[in-house]
């Protein structure tokens, strides 16, 4: 009994005292909005036909489709273009934010308003690669995804640094600012009646201020230690669960993908995989899916090893190595399925679901390489900015004349 009751204890305590898995949740953070972001500057150009007022999907066809599916999507606050280009720059904003950690659990509010705004939109159009961001989107929000890796983490490292310093550290502005422009945004769009389709997301966003307001009066006002380990060990509770929710997430798609592949009777003749390739939808270079599909054994070895490593994953995580190497394997069908299929951000987007799994050692190696491409960046900037500017031809010569002299 007291066995289990220490081993109790210490799990209560490792899961209440800090956020898990900090590098884990950076990688999806800067994985799901590097996808989105990307995304959309590249239907930049195509925005209207995908998600505009005037486009194939009506404003009246989607009003009518989400008063009967309750979705949330801000772009049936109005049928205004401006207020549709606003709002598409708006989503690039935030995904550009959560992608550098600026503001993070701000911006992961509004990235998460963004992928349901426009995906609820025009719910025709989306594949699914668009579904995994959907969901990651809104689990996200309970996440501390912001503790490495970001913008945040640098600040809150400078301002460490100058406490241990004494020297004075300026209190933050940005912060309070934005809460107090948002919460009126909120409290407008509240008013005016626009969350009349479903309490969800209004709830969500309405606990998020004032989460957000009470979490800077307590690290601003408070007088003793023990509000901010209380408003600490709630955050910690809640990035735990919704990171372990996020895993189960990912295990429940890979375990059902798989158990239904069994049952399709070209799956189990092995010959899947070959039909794709030569649809011209997903066939972005022909030739190659030509060089793919003309061994019989490869498509045969292809389908049959997908479906028994999507079956197998979910299986092999108490097993590190072999877990490691599924994960290899998954990720590289992905990337060949970004080139051979054309779906790169389907791609993307399972991927960095996958990086969740991945060991933090190597994710610690990860980080120290791009630190260091980085600072060599830094290094050749620095030394072009500090040589003397190029000189004229005839400069040239008289420096010559003059040396040889």
């Amino acid at each position: 009994m007291n066995r289990l009751s220490l081993t109790l204890s210490r799990g209560i305590a490792r899961v209440t005292e800090s956020a898990l898995g900090p590098y884990q949740s950076a990688v999806i953070r800067i994985g799901f909005a590097a996808t989105w972001l990307l995304f959309l500057l590249r239907e930049f150009p195509h925005r209207q036909e995908l998600y505009g007022p005037d486009g194939p999907w009506s404003w009246d066809l989607a009003q009518q489709l989400t008063s009967d599916n309750h979705a949330f999507t801000a772009l049936m606050w109005s049928d205004g273009q401006a207020w549709f280009e606003a709002f598409y720059l708006l989503a690039i904003l935030s995904s550009a934010a959560l992608l550098l950690g600026w503001r993070t659990r701000t911006a992961s509010v509004l990235f998460m308003v963004g992928v349901l705004s426009l995906q609820n939109r025009s719910v025709f159009v989306g594949d699914g690669g668009d579904n995994v961001l959907h969901l990651m989107s809104f689990y996200l929000v309970f996440t501390r995804c912001g503790r490495v890796w970001s913008l945040d983490a640098r600040r809150a490292a400078r301002a460490e640094a100058a406490r241990a310093r004494g020297d004075r550290v300026r209190p933050d502005r940005v912060g309070p600012l934005l809460w107090a422009v948002l919460g009126l945004v909120l409290g407008g769009v509240t008013l005016a009646g626009r969350f009349d389709n479903g309490w969800l997301v209004p709830a969500l966003l309405w606990t998020v201020w004032v989460v957000l307001g009470l979490w800077g009066v307590v690290q601003r006002r408070a007088r003793s230690q023990e509000p901010r380990i209380l408003l600490d060990v709630i955050a910690n509770v809640l990035h735990n669960g919704a990171l372990f929710v996020i895993m189960a997430e990912a295990c429940l798609i890979y375990a059902t993908a798989g158990w239904y592949k069994i049952q399709g009777s070209r799956w189990q003749d092995g010959t899947a995989v070959y039909y794709p390739l030569h649809l011209d939808y997903f066939s972005p270079w022909p030739a190659l899916a030509d060089l793919m599909s003309s061994s019989g054994t490869i498509m045969m070895i292809v389908t049959y090893g997908t479906v028994m490593v999507q079956v197998a994953f979910p299986f092999t995580l108490f097993n590190r190595r072999v877990k490691n190497v599924l994960l290899v394997l998954m990720m590289t069908e992905h990337a060949v399925i970004a080139v051979v299929l054309g779906l790169p951000f389907f791609s993307l987007a399972m991927i960095t679901a996958d990086a969740v799994f991945l060991p933090t050692s190597f994710l610690l190696l990860l980080g120290g390489w791009a630190a260091r491409a980085r600072g060599r960046l830094v290094r050749r900037g620095a030394e072009d900015r500090t040589l003397p500017p190029p000189r004229s031809p005839e400069e040239s010569a008289q420096g010559r004349v003059g040396f040889t002299a």
